[in-house]
């Protein structure tokens, strides 16, 4: 007999590909149960509503990612090497879980269905990682001092956002890791000590 975590999971991972499909305001609790194969009923067991299914998903699914982006970046030791592994994997992650992509960028970013204070949250822990990035490599002299982390930090999250809103509004058409050296390297060229050398 399915034990209650798994059926809770069955329910979310069900949840996210009708949200990817239908949207969030099209997509209903009838047809998050049938994609399931649970009773109607039984989403309430759980869940209060469609957003409390929706900011489940987001705080479970972005921690576990989260997890994954401090591993890899944890594993290198120069700042480039670990801003490059940040970004592989948060495209990698991405393209492996295109419903997901769909639903974080469309649902939660841009539509805002989640809790202001969740998205924050998830923001801020990403925001972290990169200022400990841009703090090791300003003590290895390959990141400028001269430029402010609260903008470069900024302005690479949006510039990974806007690469997975493109793909994700091309339908996934292309390979969305091979974006990641290129990303990098804009990035990391308007960023390096050899900027205020030009």
């Amino acid at each position: 007999m399915e034990n209650n975590k798994n059926k809770y999971h069955r329910i979310l991972n069900a949840a996210v590909k009708v949200f990817a499909e239908l949207g969030f305001h099209q997509a209903t609790i009838s047809q998050i149960a049938r994609e399931a194969g649970v009773a109607d009923g039984t989403i309430y067991l759980y869940f209060k509503n469609k957003k409390d299914i929706l900011s489940h998903f987001f705080n479970h699914t972005t921690r576990q990612v989260f997890d994954r982006f401090r591993h890899v970046v944890d594993q290198e030791a120069g700042a480039e090497d670990k801003l490059r592994a940040l970004i592989r994997m948060h495209l990698s992650e991405f393209q492996k879980y295109r419903d997901m992509a769909v639903v974080f960028q469309r649902e939660a970013l841009l539509a805002r269905h989640v809790n202001e204070d969740d998205i924050k949250a998830i923001t801020r822990m990403y925001l972290d990682i990169l200022d400990e990035i841009l703090r090791t490599g300003q003590k290895e002299n390959t990141i400028r001092k001269s430029i402010p982390r609260g903008l470069t930090k900024r302005f690479i999250l949006g510039a990974v956002n806007e690469v997975i809103n493109t793909w994700v509004v091309s339908d996934g058409v292309r390979d969305l890791t091979k974006m990641a050296d290129p990303l990098v390297d804009l990035c990391f060229e308007g960023i390096s000590e050899m900027g205020d050398k030009r």
